[in-house]
């Protein structure tokens, strides 16, 4: 059963016991552009400490670099790039690294900046994404539209993950470039979150856009490089020696069992799950041992109020 964190001697023996923590950030940290209760507070105490902090997120829409940014904005300080692990970054590495796409082949982009800018990094031209000529607000879908008739031949892969100006022509085209070539080209998802959590809304995630285009093609990711894919975290570790070699030093933080607390426990480390996303405590409870984090706690800054008291 979870242990529920509610005192200060339970938060100094936590900390006592791990020495690198993994965050998942919507949800955890903020909630959209609202910063939750203590987070500066806690991140600064783990520093202090010593700790690694990394910050492991499905969020597609936002490069590495965006997310320094959001934090900076938020008045979280001295966050660095390589302590970041977003799915955009993630799924790119993997065409670059696993795929091993050549240079000269283009990417289909069902999804946002955050895709396009990682993929670019690594040396790859994009198609689709963000691309201004795709959005037709206010105008009736027209099946004879150029892009459906005109495929770009050069695309090598189709990369697909949250998309916030979506539309028929954009899933239409995506499917096209999964049915070409008798299915051959390479589909990878970002992640398969159904929802997201936003300033106490549920909003559409990644996965039920890539579910519709998948539905529609009858085709399932080849790859999902998303929590709670191990791909990332065994990025994460190849960075961070003392946690391949001893994942029970780490904590993975999160507030989804089916993303964030499998990528923990799968990774073979302990979990805690927050109650400012989306579960709630009844659902904790209802758990058996075996899928049940291994603690939980009303919100990441507990960690920090607990530990001063």
């Amino acid at each position: 059963m979870s242990v529920k964190l509610t005192n200060s001697e339970q938060i100094h023996n936590l900390l006592d016991q791990y020495d690198y923590f993994l965050f998942d950030c919507d949800g955890v940290l903020w909630l959209g552009d609202h910063l939750l209760p203590s987070v500066p507070e806690t991140l600064d105490l783990l520093k202090k400490l010593n700790k690694k902090c990394i910050f492991v997120t499905n969020n597609s829409t936002k490069a590495r670099d965006d997310y320094l940014s959001k934090f900076r904005k938020l008045g979280i300080e001295g966050i660095t790039k390589d302590e970041v692990f977003g799915s955009s970054y993630a799924s790119a590495v993997y065409v670059d690294k696993i795929l091993k796409l050549s240079k000269d082949k283009k990417v289909w982009v069902l999804g946002e900046e955050g895709i396009e800018k990682e993929l670019k990094e690594l040396g790859y031209t994009t198609v689709g994404g963000s691309d201004p000529l795709l959005v037709e607000d206010g105008v009736k879908f027209n099946p004879d539209h150029p892009a459906l008739s005109n495929l770009d031949e050069q695309v090598g892969a189709v990369l697909a993950g949250l998309t916030f100006n979506l539309n028929y022509l954009k899933l239409s085209l995506t499917m096209q470039y999964l049915l070409k070539d008798n299915k051959s080209i390479p589909f990878i998802a970002t992640n398969i979150d159904s929802t997201f959590p936003s300033k106490g809304k549920l909003l559409i995630g990644a996965g039920s856009i890539i579910e519709t285009v998948s539905f529609a093609s009858g085709r399932q990711p080849d790859a999902v490089c998303g929590k709670p894919n191990q791909a990332m975290m065994n990025s994460i570790k190849a960075d961070n020696e003392g946690l391949r070699t001893n994942p029970k030093r780490g904590l993975m933080i999160g507030d989804r069992l089916n993303t964030d607390m499998k990528f923990g426990r799968d990774g073979g480390l302990d979990t805690l799950l927050v109650l400012t996303g989306i579960e709630t405590e009844e659902n904790v409870l209802k758990l058996q041992q075996d899928v049940a984090p291994t603690y939980y706690a009303e919100k990441i800054g507990d960690l920090f109020e607990y530990y001063k008291k």
